[in-house]
């Protein structure tokens, strides 16, 4: 059997970073996956996501934001190519909603630059967005795209270059512990090594049952509509955006493929029971959710479809991060429940996962993300 100092496996947005972050470090580290290298199978897909500092979710994710630019930067320089664009976030909601009040509060504890803009503002400035009362917006200059599939590839690309090795194709089968190690089978063979890290997304669930957490798995469509508009382009200063409506949580990206704007739903989804028969057909009822967003909120795009594919959020039940060691084993180091806003953090938590591998603690900021904490004792 091969042996290793770290196994990683699942090497989608967190789990490529993490096999970067070690092999970087001179680890013997091997990667496994049980799809091909930047793949659409699971959750790090889509051509595009969202990166942004003022964070609604929660204040005590700025600083790891915060060093996931600096590393995004890093990882661009290193690969010789641009991974993240700079085109401002438009967060528009209620005064009394969830997205405003928690954008603005950890925009005030963190110094954060962002702009408050009513209505009617909002739309002299980016009149391809329509913001009726009694809704308002945040703008976020320093917000931007994240090129998902390049970005899970410039990690890989990263790691193998550090001396890690990848195999796709391999799905593993199971792994047990000993005093010796931990062995890991895989359709293909076995390996063994000193440390274990899980990023498995989706599939997570099946390796971390001892946490007594439900993950629920949700199908999550993207899609692509037609413009012909000037208004949408990210070349002529037009930010993403993000909306809290009554209806639910709507987002999407400026043109930045000639033609065609992406539009998704971040609130509801589909449970999904089996990732591996996750359904990928179009679902009119899905689309008719979107396109009605559209038609209140985006005046200027057409209702012709012009892409469309589905990706998967793992949610744990406070809709935080999961990012510890096993309970039972600590020479096991995992991340899960990244609730669909993980992926702009994946090489800082790659970076937190090296740390718990080999050191077995982290300096950065993730004590709030540990698998012990109240809420996910408490399911809401």
């Amino acid at each position: 059997m091969a042996a290793y100092d770290v196994i990683v496996f699942g090497t989608g947005g967190i789990g490529s970073a993490a096999l970067s972050s070690l092999a970087r470090r001179g680890v013997r580290v091997l990667g496994l996956d049980q799809f091909p290298p930047a793949h659409d199978r699971g959750s790090s897909h889509g051509r595009t996501r969202l990166i942004r500092q003022a964070y609604f979710e929660h204040p005590d994710y700025v600083p790891l934001v915060l060093r996931a630019y600096t590393l995004w930067t890093d990882l661009s320089a290193r690969r010789g190519r641009s991974l993240f664009r700079e085109t401002g976030l438009l967060q528009v909601g209620r005064a009394d909603g969830t997205v405003l009040p928690g954008v603005m509060a950890s925009a005030a504890r963190h110094r954060l630059d962002v702009e408050r803009l009513d209505g009617t503002e909002i739309e002299r400035r980016w009149p391809g967005y329509a913001v009726p009362a009694p809704l308002a917006g945040v703008y976020e200059p320093r917000a931007g795209i994240l090129q998902v599939e390049q970005c899970v590839q410039a990690h890989l690309d990263d790691a193998r270059e550090a001396g890690a090795t990848l195999s796709t194709d391999e799905a593993v089968i199971d792994f047990r512990t000993g005093t010796d190690g931990i062995t890991v089978e895989t359709v293909r063979s076995r390996y063994t090594a000193n440390r274990l890290v899980i990023t498995a997304g989706p599939w997570g669930s099946r390796w971390l049952t001892e946490l007594g957490v439900p993950l629920v798995v949700r199908r999550k469509p993207l899609f692509w509509f037609a413009t012909a508009s000037p208004v949408y382009r990210a070349s002529n200063g037009c930010p993403a955006f993000l909306y809290e409506t009554p209806r639910g949580v709507f987002y999407g990206f400026p043109e930045v493929e000639p033609g065609e704007i992406k539009v998704a739903e971040h609130s509801g989804g589909q449970i999904v029971d089996d990732p591996a028969t996750i359904d990928r057909e179009l679902d009119r009822n899905d689309q008719a959710r979107v396109e009605q967003f559209i038609n209140e909120f985006l005046p200027q795009v057409s209702p012709r479809l012009v892409a469309h594919t589905v990706c998967m959020y793992t949610m744990s039940p406070d809709e935080h991060f999961i990012v510890d060691r096993l309970p039972s084993d600590e020479r096991i180091s995992f991340a899960a429940g990244l609730s669909g806003h993980g992926f702009k953090f994946a090489p800082v938590l790659g970076e937190a996962l090296a740390d718990l591998a080999l050191d077995g603690r982290s300096s950065l900021p993730i004590d709030f993300l540990a698998c012990n904490r109240a809420a996910l004792q408490t399911p809401k």
